[in-house]
């Protein structure tokens, strides 16, 4: 089986090939890769090449697939899995596999350590690390981007579960954001930031009573807010709340004295490396409250100020999460598979030909996600600018229409009208 793969080799040297994949091994699976969706852990991965820790070595003569954010369709079951897996199934991978005897021992993951599965590619063979660890993970939903985007949504999950609170007189954890709380979420327009409150609001088994959503940037807020109301939220009887805390000279007086009720917050979560933020959150956290360092600094040297009173009398705490475990990515699943949608992270659309540019410059690229089709040969294009270019092309004019029926997200009627209608790569 031939495959078309994008693969790394070194510091910024991705390469988009085709290659023969090896014969599957009864203890391997063959698999097809719809759809991909770009991480800037993988920017991360292009751009250090072997200096990453989840990249071999040897990756110049043994070069790897990037990609981890990705869903498809089962091709051929080898012996050993016959019994568990289907060809036709479609399917997730949870990349976080912690496979002692990979690659790169612990650090092994696909997309980062592995010469035959990654995400952006046509196909790849799914290795007895991913299945030994029950990391490849059936999906049962619509579409095949919901299942792309189940990494990034577990990595809330996971961040909202590892919260905690503690009991008066006692040492005992209480895992979870607060029953009835009131959340924060700072710099919380950005993807994960609306991936958060879209899990924050929909999920059934434990609520806050109120969210702000914080960023300076009123566009963003005002997308985000398009795209979940106000009134969506009340009527799952929960106070959504957006702020722009860039119109006040003090933003933190707003948000712990007049939206708080002078309570601060039970829990916060910081969507953005950046110190004031931080800081921000840190002061507006009410007694016990938990502050969740979520964004992930470049820096090693990063730092923020801390109140140490509260911490002492306050019992204020701090937590930091790095992606989800495979019992947040079946939540995911499951989630997706009852109605969540994740849409509202994708905001570009390409084909398997933009990869290697798009992940190279991909933090000077505005948006969310940006979602591939490995199969398809599509220039990265920007789902806002469908209208525009359907002047002249009807592929585009035809998924402008089918976007504004979701308010210009990206939906299941659209990735199939591309499915059946964008040129092969």
């Amino acid at each position: 089986m031939k495959t078309k793969a994008v693969r790394l080799y070194g510091k910024s040297d991705l390469r988009l090939e085709e290659f023969e994949l090896p014969k599957i091994n009864d203890d391997e699976i063959l698999a097809k890769v719809v759809s991909d969706s770009i991480c800037m852990s993988s920017y991360k991965a292009a751009t250090q090449g072997a200096s990453h820790k989840r990249v071999p070595n040897n990756v110049a003569h043994n070069p790897i697939i990037i990609g981890h954010e990705f869903s498809g369709e089962i091709a051929e079951v080898g012996a050993k899995w016959q019994n568990k897996f289907k060809p036709g199934q479609k399917y997730s991978i949870q990349p976080a596999i912690y496979y002692k005897d990979g690659p790169m021992g612990v650090l092994s993951a696909p997309g980062y350590s592995y010469p035959n599965i990654g995400g952006d590619a046509t196909y790849v063979v799914i290795p007895k690390d991913v299945l030994d660890q029950d990391c490849l993970l059936a999906y049962d939903g619509p579409g095949f981007y919901p299942a792309s985007l189940a990494e990034p949504l577990s990595c809330v999950i996971g961040a909202m579960h590892a919260n905690y609170h503690t009991t008066p007189g006692s040492y005992i954890h209480d895992m979870e954001i607060k029953q009835g709380g009131k959340m924060a979420i700072l710099a919380g327009v950005g993807p994960m930031g609306l991936a958060a409150i879209n899990y924050a609001v929909t999920r059934a088994d434990r609520k806050p009573s109120l969210i702000v959503v914080t960023d300076i940037s009123q566009e963003r807020l005002d997308r985000a807010a398009d795209i979940f109301p106000v009134s969506w939220a009340k009527e799952k009887g929960i106070e959504l709340i957006y702020l722009n805390t860039g119109k006040y000279s003090d933003p933190v007086s707003v948000l712990r004295e007049e939206i708080s009720c002078g309570t601060g917050f039970d829990d916060v979560f910081v969507f953005a490396p950046v110190a004031p933020v931080i800081e921000q959150g840190d002061a507006i956290l009410g007694v016990d409250g938990c502050l969740n360092f979520f964004a992930g600094p470049s820096n090693p040297e990063f730092t923020a100020k801390m109140n140490f009173y509260n911490v002492h009398y306050a019992s204020t705490h701090i937590v930091g999460t790095s992606g989800g475990n495979n019992d947040d990515m079946i939540e995911a699943l499951s989630e997706m598979s009852k109605g969540l949608d994740p849409a509202g992270l994708v905001t570009h659309i390409g084909g398997l030909n933009s990869v290697v540019e798009t992940t190279l410059n991909l933090p000077n690229i505005p948006g969310g996600k940006k979602l591939i089709y490995t199969h398809k040969k599509l220039s990265l294009t920007a789902i806002s600018d469908f209208e525009e270019l359907g002047k002249e092309n009807p592929f585009y004019a035809e998924l402008a229409k089918i976007v504004a029926k979701t308010k210009g997200l990206w939906n299941v009627e659209a990735e199939d009208y591309l499915l059946a209608n964008a040129p092969e790569i």
